[in-house]
């Protein structure tokens, strides 16, 4: 394991608690928010069928939780890693989503997701990777 300063770690942690409280409350208020209220924060929200808001929903939740848990449990903490690496995926395309909407406004909060998820991957799959349970 790479040796890595205390400062480097926390910096790390804290992309992982940022990212995943982001990408969680967005995948909660996609899940539980009704369409129409949601349609006035998120105009595609109404335009397109409510599974598909509801689905984007629980992949945001699952990504939010797969920045933090598997780390914090250290329980196939490499988990962390794809995870990130999907966050990454998923902003990408919602960038290019809104972008081909016109939804340039929304650019700047894409633009926190996928730096925070691209410092999770880098911090936990290169400079500070978390040993599993058991492993020193």
């Amino acid at each position: 394991m790479p040796s890595v300063s205390k400062g480097a770690n926390i910096g790390i942690w804290t992309a992982q608690v940022l990212g995943a409280g982001a990408f969680i409350m967005a995948g909660v208020m996609k899940t539980m928010t009704p369409i129409p209220e949601l349609s006035a924060m998120m105009p595609w929200a109404g335009e397109y069928s409510a599974t598909f808001v509801r689905s984007m929903g629980v992949i945001d939740l699952a990504g939010g939780l797969g920045l933090l848990l598997p780390s914090l449990t250290r329980i196939m903490p490499r988990l962390t890693v794809i995870a990130a690496a999907c966050c990454v995926l998923l902003q990408v395309l919602a960038i290019l989503f809104h972008v081909s909407r016109g939804e340039f406004v929304v650019l700047p909060t894409n633009a926190v997701y996928i730096t925070l998820a691209l410092i999770v991957l880098w911090g936990r799959g290169r400079k500070a990777p978390i040993a599993a349970r058991g492993q020193a």
